[in-house]
């Protein structure tokens, strides 16, 4: 998530400044599903992207006229969700991966209604962040957290009688970025993991870690030493007893998981 400080106005006819910028988590218009959007917020309205890098908005809502509730409590197995409805009565719903993240959102949309409807250019009370992030490059950060040398060491750690290979904790990737001054504290090292998972480059490993990652915590990585991850592209695989069968179950990941699911084989 970006910070971008307003400049001042020079004339009525200059372009709507950006105000902020990041990813958040975003309900679909027509299927109820949730994904994460990249959201940049001007000074007359909201548009979000699939990716950061797209020069395309997947779609944009107007902020005059609209009306702004946090919390939403619309999905209770949702936490951290706000809803924008526009002037036409149309709901959008967005979803923060923490408290801090969802009120510096929230505060500024209210700020942007309130100003379109006063008929006045964007400016903050006071600008001052507890999170300010330079513009870091998710690939190249991924890249040096799988240093072998000087990155995140991959171990095998236990928990719930399962043996997790190739793996490390929520505590683990938040240390990491401090020590190596990626971020200056745990909560500009939380920002960096959630986006490294939103693109993809951190996996839940395990059942805290997932259920964290489908919005059942107050955010989408744990900071946790009960939470562990796994490089996606990493030989990641988990063994564990089975309930059935008191045999050894090995299950492996290999990349992202595409589709799972149950099918029925015809034994012979």
């Amino acid at each position: 998530m970006r910070q971008i400080q307003p400049t001042a106005a020079h004339s009525t006819e200059m372009e709507p400044q950006e105000i902020r910028e990041g990813y958040l988590v975003k309900k679909g218009t027509l299927l109820n599903s949730w994904s994460a959007v990249w959201v940049v917020l001007s000074e007359d309205g909201l548009e979000f992207y699939k990716k950061k890098t797209d020069r395309s908005p997947k779609g944009m809502i107007p902020l005059k006229g609209a009306k702004l509730l946090s919390p939403c409590q619309d999905f209770p197995k949702k936490t951290l969700v706000f809803k924008i409805t526009s002037e036409k009565k149309q709901d959008h719903f967005f979803q923060a991966s923490y408290v801090e993240e969802r009120e510096f959102w929230v505060k500024d949309i209210k700020r942007a209604i309130t100003c379109l409807e006063g008929g006045k250019r964007f400016a903050r009370k006071s600008t001052r962040r507890s999170i300010r992030l330079p513009e870091v490059n998710l690939s190249d950060l991924y890249m040096q957290m799988k240093d072998q040398d000087s990155g995140i060491r991959e171990i095998k750690l236990e928990q719930n009688n399962r043996l997790f290979s190739y793996c490390f904790t929520g505590v683990t990737v938040v240390e990491w970025m401090i020590s190596n001054e990626k971020a200056r504290n745990r909560p500009e090292a939380l920002v960096l993991a959630v986006g490294l998972m939103n693109e993809g480059f951190l996996q839940p490993a395990d059942d805290t870690s997932k259920e964290a990652a489908e919005g059942g915590e107050q955010t989408t990585f744990l900071d946790d030493t009960k939470a562990l991850y796994y490089f996606a592209d990493s030989g990641f695989f988990c063994e564990g007893y089975s309930s059935d069968e008191d045999v050894l179950v090995k299950e492996e990941f290999r990349g992202n998981i595409i589709k799972q699911g149950c099918l029925l084989k015809q034994v012979s």
